[in-house]
């Protein structure tokens, strides 16, 4: 056995000792990846091949704190059903030692080849001692990942207006006979940028220019850099560290956005024309992307925040992901949706239309831990309205959506949810016709809600009590829910 697979062998071992416990515990998510058993952070590798969806993600197998990276592994034929594969890449090599940093997969003559930092600690400072290079890991099966001699394929950050040390994260594509590659990356006075490469055989790689570069609050290192074209748009969605808030925008620690924009291909410089955050809730970083073989753009991220409290922690386990949301440009801007496939966990459809609310109400049937529902709301005189989700009996514990008629915002209140973070946030949201679309998933211990048909998104990590099951809306006037459905949903993970 090689050192690699004894390294892999140690790591299972070490989430088989646990896996049994964390798996009873009522904060585990039903239809959401989750590690199964210690830490989750970035999704890696997220890719298409042999007709089937494959997710890695960074993963600490030893403890639910992070520490030297792991790649975990799963896959699916629906994004929806997912089930686990061995953890595919274990730090091993001196080029790696201090971890598998995030990555991406591509496929090359039917083997499934995986590009990931490898990452080494040269001293005890983690943001100054350290070296970063790129590597590669090949499968013939797409389960068994193989280092390569070659190792690494990009040793050294090229010359320029470029940090040394802080160069990670490859996500790798292939247009026409080229493939190409982006990097998260920092100046050398810390301001973030992105890095194109490109290669013919995904070996000798060739640096082609700094793709594009932040300017004023746009942050001091951009992660997790991906680049793809959505009709005539150029995008480039990443996760810019060290931006400070601005109104009601970027209050969580590190962001996560879409920069809409043009490639001019042959210079490798991009040119940016706005910037969309992609999720206006409290956990969302590290998205990556993937077209599927019905050409639809995919996008997953890692539904948590780093410095956040994680409850789950105590219980052996932390972090989880969003589910798989599709990609789409309306108007100019970016629309963001849940795929139609998790409607295959349906089950208990409930079903009301237009009902008066003028006071706190709950309506029968509408409560639950692992749902779905679609609401229509007419605003028609109310200045305030909205819903208390996962609430208990007595009133005290729930997470409140709220929407501000006069100021035109949507708030996101997880000050009484229960364990964990509190806080707000709030977003601009406009009424359409007078009226608030909501499609809300609900998974025992997160909300990922969807606005005005994908204009918006709100996620959250949220630990209430097992009897905070509850539904209720409110306003400060009469409202009309114009239509309600509700689903309950099956476990699929």
């Amino acid at each position: 056995m090689g050192k690699h697979q004894k390294e892999l062998a140690k790591a299972q071992s070490a989430i088989n000792e646990v896996k049994q416990t964390v798996s009873q515990d009522d904060w585990r998510l039903c239809y959401h990846v989750t590690p199964e058993a210690n830490w989750m952070n970035d999704p890696n590798g997220f890719c298409m091949w042999n007709g089937e969806y494959h997710l890695f993600y960074q993963h600490h197998p030893y403890t639910p704190e992070w520490g030297p990276m792991h790649w975990a592994h799963v896959k699916s034929k629906d994004l929806v059903h997912w089930e686990r594969m061995p953890i595919a890449l274990a730090p091993s090599e001196w080029y790696d030692k201090d971890g598998c940093f995030s990555g991406s997969a591509i496929e090359k003559d039917e083997k499934l080849y995986l590009f990931y930092t490898g990452n080494q600690w040269t001293g005890p400072n983690q943001d100054t001692d350290l070296k970063q290079v790129q590597c590669i890991a090949i499968s013939e099966d797409g389960i068994h990942f193989e280092k390569i001699k070659e190792n690494p394929v990009i040793l050294e950050v090229p010359e320029g207006d470029i940090h040394p040390f802080h160069f990670r994260d490859p996500k790798v594509w292939k247009k026409g006979d080229v493939y190409y590659c982006v990097l998260g990356s920092q100046t050398k006075n810390r301001i973030g940028q992105a890095l194109l490469y490109r290669s013919s055989d995904l070996f000798d790689w060739e640096f082609v220019n700094v793709l594009a570069k932040g300017q004023g609050n746009q942050g001091y290192m951009w992660e997790c850099p991906d680049l793809f074209q959505l009709d005539d748009k150029a995008l480039l969605v990443m996760s810019p560290q060290g931006v400070h808030p601005e109104g009601d925008n970027y209050h969580n620690l590190h962001q996560s956005v879409a920069v809409i924009g043009h490639l001019n291909e042959e210079s490798g410089k991009f040119t940016s024309e706005q910037w969309q955050t992609l999720d206006h809730g409290f956990d969302y970083y590290a998205p990556q992307t993937l077209i599927d073989d019905q050409g639809r753009r995919i996008v997953i991220a890692w539904m948590a925040m780093w410095e956040s409290e994680m409850p789950e922690q105590k219980r052996e386990w932390a972090g989880a992901m969003t589910i798989p949301r599709i990609l789409s440009m309306e108007k100019e801007k970016l629309k963001i949706e849940p795929i139609p496939e998790l409607a295959s966990l349906r089950y208990d459809p409930i079903m009301y239309q237009e009902i008066t609310v003028d006071q706190d109400r709950q309506l029968d049937g509408i409560n639950g831990d692992c749902l779905e529902m679609k609401v229509t709301i007419a605003a028609k005189e109310a200045n305030k309205f909205g819903l208390n989700l996962r609430m208990n009996e007595s009133g005290t514990e729930y997470t409140t959506l709220a929407y501000d008629v006069a100021e035109e915002k949507i708030l996101l209140d997880r000050s009484h949810s229960g364990k964990g973070p509190g806080g707000i946030r709030k977003a601009p949201l406009a009424l359409q016709n007078g009226q608030l679309q909501l499609h809300l998933f609900i998974d025992r211990s997160s909300v990922e809600i969807f606005m005005q048909n994908g204009e918006m998104v709100m996620s959250a990590r949220i630990y209430p009590g097992q009897g905070s099951t509850g539904i209720e809306f409110f306003s400060d006037t009469a409202i009309e829910i114009v239509q309600l459905e509700k689903w309950s949903l099956k476990q699929s993970v």
